[in-house]
């Protein structure tokens, strides 16, 4: 089996069955399966081979879905492109992947110029008006293509994705996965979600991402449901398309479902559809998903805890263990095993803190081109993945911070996720963020920057105070920052690389 296949296979078997809305655009089935036929046999035409690369920084879209789709049906090798980062950035992805082909949306159009004063991959602009010179757009690629099945023999144990790592620290490396593993996070996620045909999935964060693209798409084309994707993430356009297209089942990163709790009006949406409403790509305090299950008035929730080089795989906490277990990341997937080690890689006793690893059917192949990477990452088949972590009596597993991001205050170890989720607790904050920063007496002191409600004052002893009643004393932040938004990159995640560099001299 390949995941190009799974199209193929729902195109014969339900051709007139609705598998992709976008925007005023509808296919079925069968007319997905066309046009990414058509792309694919565009690509063989341009020369690209089983095993070559094609990078695409594209936003969610119909034509998003036809490209990755087409892409693996050729039998390259997608390399999803985070559509946010700069020049440079987009540079190093394209040549440490070689990739041989670059879609673009028409945004990136001037991005894409400058590339090609330093690289050459085929371009092809993906709308709009015609492309530049020396580039080709999408019309053009696909008009004098076949819609049947390319005649391309694709293996499960074939490449199918390169996808780089947020890079919050340093330069992104590459995950490298084949189908197996891939169709392996899909089928985890029928299993655990009971992602089933009759399913309609929303796509609102970006399919650049390993979350929505695997986790979701491709799980959602494993069984044949229908699926409608938005460009860019907008609260009440959401709640509308929830309430419009009947949506059952909901992903969003934290930041997503904070911004929905602030829109005006929430009951005008009818949100009884949704079945199953999932969260990942960063932690989501306890308190965020009280107030979650209150506006969907559903309980329903599942933790996804992973991790890109894990397909994303990793942990899940159920339904019924969200308000059981608050702020846990839950126990191993199905086909993974996980565990938290202390440096001599034995098992942490319950409440001690140890690395999380991990290792299954879903993890990846290696950092690709990168052996140095792979090596750190993976020993004896299992993935170390620099986040720290309990395990209690129960086995369930909780994260409380990156090791880069844990503060050592007076020699006492400070965990930002454990003080964050107290600020999220206070009623007039919409989003926290905790560092450490030097500071001459203590090595380091707990810094917390804070983004008031819209309308929302407070004053910082207040704040200290409401802590003082929740931490031990040398958990409370001893210097508060009010900002209007935190940093993030576009997988939701903060970016306290960034927070750290500019707060370095706050004593």
């Amino acid at each position: 089996m390949d995941i190009g296949g799974l199209l193929s296979l729902h195109a014969r078997k339900t051709p007139f069955k609705e598998a992709l809305v976008y925007e005023d655009k509808r296919y079925s089935y069968g007319e997905l399966n066309a046009q990414a036929n058509r792309m694919a046999h565009a690509l063989i035409q341009m020369g690209i081979k089983k095993g070559d690369k094609v990078s695409l920084m594209m936003q969610n879209s119909h034509l998003y879905v036809m490209a990755f789709f087409g892409i693996l049906k050729a039998g390259a090798v997608a390399v999803p492109v985070n559509y946010r980062l700069a020049l440079p950035e987009v540079l190093y992805i394209l040549e440490q992947s070689d990739s041989k082909v670059f879609i673009f949306d028409p945004e990136y159009e001037p991005l894409a110029l400058e590339i090609s004063k330093s690289m050459s991959p085929l371009f092809i602009k993906a709308s709009g008006p015609a492309a530049p010179e020396n580039m080709r757009c999408w019309e053009e690629c696909v008009k004098r293509s076949s819609e049947e099945d390319p005649d391309i023999i694709v293996d499960e144990w074939d490449d199918c994705e390169i996808l780089y790592t947020s890079g919050t620290t340093g330069r992104p490396k590459g995950a490298l996965f084949d189908h197996h593993r891939i169709l392996h996070v899909a089928l985890n996620m029928v299993v655990h979600l009971g992602i089933n045909p009759k399913d309609r999935l929303l796509h609102v964060a970006p399919l650049f991402h390993s979350a929505q693209l695997n986790l979701f798409l491709v799980s959602g084309m494993y069984v044949g449901a229908s699926h409608v994707a938005v460009k860019i993430f907008a609260p009440e356009r959401v709640l509308k398309t929830i309430s419009d297209e009947r949506i059952t089942l909901f992903f969003g990163v934290p930041t997503m479902y904070n911004f929905m709790l602030q829109v005006p009006d929430p009951d005008k949406y009818d949100l009884s559809s949704v079945r199953r409403l999932g969260y990942g790509a960063a932690p989501m305090a306890p308190e965020l998903v009280k107030r979650c299950m209150e506006f969907f008035g559903n309980k329903n929730f599942y933790n996804l805890c992973g991790l890109t080089e894990g397909g994303p795989g990793g942990i899940l906490l159920e339904p019924e263990d969200q308000l059981r277990k608050p702020g846990a990341g839950g126990k191993a997937i199905n086909n993974l095993e996980a565990r938290v080690v202390d440096a001599g890689n034995n098992d942490v006793k319950p409440d001690q803190v140890g690395e999380f690893i991990i290792r299954g059917e879903t993890i990846m192949k290696c950092y690709y081109k990168n052996p140095e990477a792979t090596g750190e990452a993976l020993k004896n088949g299992w993935l170390y993945t620099g986040d720290l972590a309990t395990v209690d009596e129960e086995g369930y597993i909780t994260l409380v911070d990156r090791k880069k991001d844990m503060i050592i205050s007076g020699g006492e170890n400070v965990y930002s996720t454990e003080v964050e989720q107290v600020l999220y607790e206070y009623p007039d904050i919409l989003e926290a963020a905790v560092i450490g920063v030097p500071n001459p007496v203590w090595g380091e002191t707990v810094l917390a920057l804070v983004c008031p409600k819209l309308g929302r004052q407070m004053a910082e002893a207040d704040l200290k105070a409401f802590c003082q009643t929740r931490l031990a004393a040398y958990k409370v932040p001893r210097v508060i920052e009010f900002i209007d938004a935190l940093p993030r990159n576009a997988s939701g995640k903060v970016l306290k690389n960034v927070l750290r560099n500019k707060y370095k001299l706050v004593k």
